[in-house]
């Protein structure tokens, strides 16, 4: 076999950019090869896009990557394929949408790598793909492995000869895609020293030219390679909001928001009653609040730590008390997510400037394989529920948080463009609806960057039991870039760092939240528009009550009352303050027509509106 080099210089080429930085063009190339008489004897073509991308450890051993130059906050989930490995390429184009409305700007592939299809879509969509070998089975069986659940022969001379194939095949495939920004030879260990001057020399042989990591942790590494700069301390379970923030002495905080974690959640991720009747039966559905400790099929298989919902069951019944029904249990739960799933994305975002920055985060995970009781940001029938809109509002480009450790107020701003005057209107409410604290920040933002803007320590001061806190982002003309609301509690959950386990970290004492079960019943009335410019319908809630209504939700139905699936709102689970009133949309992405949305909230009483 011979190589042979072509070169072809493109004068000026339009540069690549993640979604949410710039535009995606491709080129294409086309190559024929001929026979002596001008016959056809072979033909190829790829699409490829121009970008850099690079990697560097910092001086804390946390890896930042960079594309064109820029430093980039990785925020991304990791990708489940179908149970039986089925890969239709609309569901996964719609995935991919998704994911960005999500903010997000990665998804994380692990050994399953897909079809490519899958690649298309993303360099077209901008979205960038981590990919790599799998862990916990035989891509890892090495002997300074002692975790693999299922006892796995460490590798022969034909397993090398196999993986130095595939490592190939996968470098050819990938090479020209860029939405592709880095391979890692290992997941929850290093490659040994036989395979990873193999695996380099694949990726070399195949002109790779972006970053290749030695595994998804920071266990060990080989020396061809150092240290991969990524951290795997879990959690994988229920954690209070509170431990994203609490990032001092690091050494013992895991997977508080500091450095790169490459796989990490809350656990989260519970489907919405609508769901939960098409893969649960009657006595399932009463087990989840009347047995809240029993093992259950639809979480992990009966060897795992995640066979039951115990450790965020405790959290509710301690934090909210117990459910007095299912649908109280589940409104508890998606309350619970939504408030997890933005402090661990607030968190990282907010930290992205701090001392020792925190670089980039993967959610574990982004969907499920099967239809699942936890870890998803949206359930096997693509309906999202509270986790994702809490994860949401948590990545929105530009936004304001709330760090319940050091009660700052963050400002955030995921761009490389925007910036400018800002103003951030913050509002403190008790349960009654009375304002406890009122105030005005004027600041100002420039890209890629977080910073404290305002403490709220004196008026968190002295609270009851609960309060709302409704933080409000807007520009120099006035226009809302985010809204914002919180319920905090008197002191906030104590967490038991040094009793941690790799999966989740304990609470010794839980924050009090039910005072919240006594709201008042709000009324709010709902009103239709569209917006025929970009093919979205428009829904104005008005709290027409003098106390607050707390966690509002909407969801789309056609004429029988079922889902309407796939689809986008711009926000959802909100919460209004007394007479106020928020617009939200929906874009339907499926070809059924919705006929009417079903509205309720913790204090709320369902509700249907008609679109027509």
């Amino acid at each position: 076999m011979t190589d042979i080099d072509l070169t072809n210089v493109v004068q000026k080429p339009a540069i690549w950019w993640p979604a949410f930085w710039g535009a995606q063009p491709l080129y294409k190339a086309n190559l024929t090869v001929s026979t002596s008489d001008g016959g056809l004897s072979d033909y190829a073509e790829a699409t490829f896009g121009f970008r850099t991308v690079t990697s560097k450890v910092n001086s804390n051993n946390d890896t930042l990557f960079t594309v064109n130059g820029q430093p980039l906050q990785v925020l991304g989930g990791g990708y489940a394929p179908d149970m039986f490995l089925r890969f239709d390429k609309a569901k996964w184009e719609m995935e991919v949408k998704y994911t960005l409305d999500l903010g997000f700007n990665t998804i994380r592939l692990e050994g399953k790598n897909e079809h490519p299809e899958l690649y298309e879509v993303a360099d077209r969509l901008g979205l960038l793909l981590m990919v790599g070998w799998e862990c916990c089975d035989k891509w890892e069986a090495w002997s300074y492995n002692q975790d693999l659940a299922v006892p796995t022969p460490v590798w022969n001379d034909a397993d090398y000869v196999i993986a130095n194939a595939s490592m190939a095949h996968e470098a050819l495939m990938l090479q020209t895609h860029p939405s592709v920004y880095v391979y890692l030879i290992g997941s929850d260990y290093w490659p040994d020293t036989k395979a990873t001057p193999m695996y380099i020399s694949a990726l070399k042989a195949a002109d790779w030219q972006v970053p290749v990591l030695a595994s998804a942790s920071k266990r060990s590494y080989p020396k061809e390679l150092g240290p991969s700069g990524l951290k795997m301390e879990g959690p994988y379970d229920w954690v209070p909001p509170n431990y994203w923030y609490d990032i001092e002495p690091s050494r013992s905080r895991l997977g508080a928001a500091f450095g790169f974690g490459s796989e990490q959640s809350a656990g989260g991720g519970t489907p919405a009653l609508s769901s939960l009747k098409k893969f649960l039966s009657q006595s399932d559905l009463d087990d989840l609040w009347k047995n809240p400790d029993k093992e259950l099929f639809h979480m992990s298989t009966d060897t795992s730590q995640f066979h039951q919902r115990s450790i965020q069951n405790a959290g509710i019944w301690k934090r909210w008390g117990a459910p007095s029904s299912l649908e109280d249990y589940l409104t508890k739960v998606q309350i619970t997510d939504y408030e997890a799933n933005r402090a661990m994305f607030e968190g990282f975002s907010a930290m992205w400037n701090a001392k020792r920055p925190a670089t980039g985060v993967i959610y574990w995970m982004l969907t499920g394989a099967f239809p699942s009781l936890h870890w998803n940001l949206w359930d096997y029938y693509m309906h999202p529920a509270g986790g994702y809109f809490g994860t949401k509002v948590g990545s929105r480009m530009e936004h304001v948080a709330y760090d319940y450790v050091k009660k700052d107020v963050y400002l955030i701003n995921h761009s490389l463009n925007l910036e400018g005057s800002r103003t951030v209107s913050l509002q403190v409410l008790d349960t009654s609806g009375k304002v406890t604290y009122n105030n005005t920040v004027s600041t100002s933002t420039k890209p890629n960057t977080s910073k404290s803007i305002v403490s709220l320590s004196s008026a968190l001061n002295n609270i009851k039991d609960v309060v709302f806190l409704r933080l409000v982002l807007a520009d120099d003309k006035g226009n809302v870039l985010s809204r914002n609301v919180y319920w905090i509690a008197k002191s906030v959950d104590t967490l038991s760092w040094n009793d941690s386990d790799w999966f989740y970290t304990p609470v010794s004492k839980y924050a009090d939240y039910t005072a919240l079960n006594k709201l008042a019943t709000a009324n709010v009335s709902a009103t239709v528009g569209k917006n025929t410019a970009d093919q979205t319908t428009s829904i104005t809630l008005e709290n027409l009550s003098t106390g607050p209504a707390f966690f509002v939700s909407l969801n789309l139905v056609d004429s029988k009352g079922e889902d309407v699936l796939p689809l986008t709102w711009s926000d959802n689970y909100i919460t209004l303050f007394p007479k106020e009133k928020v617009t939200v949309s929906f874009q339907n992405l499926s070809n059924t027509k919705p006929a009417a949305v079903q509205i309720s909230g913790k204090n709320v009483a369902e509700s249907t509106v008609n679109l027509s």
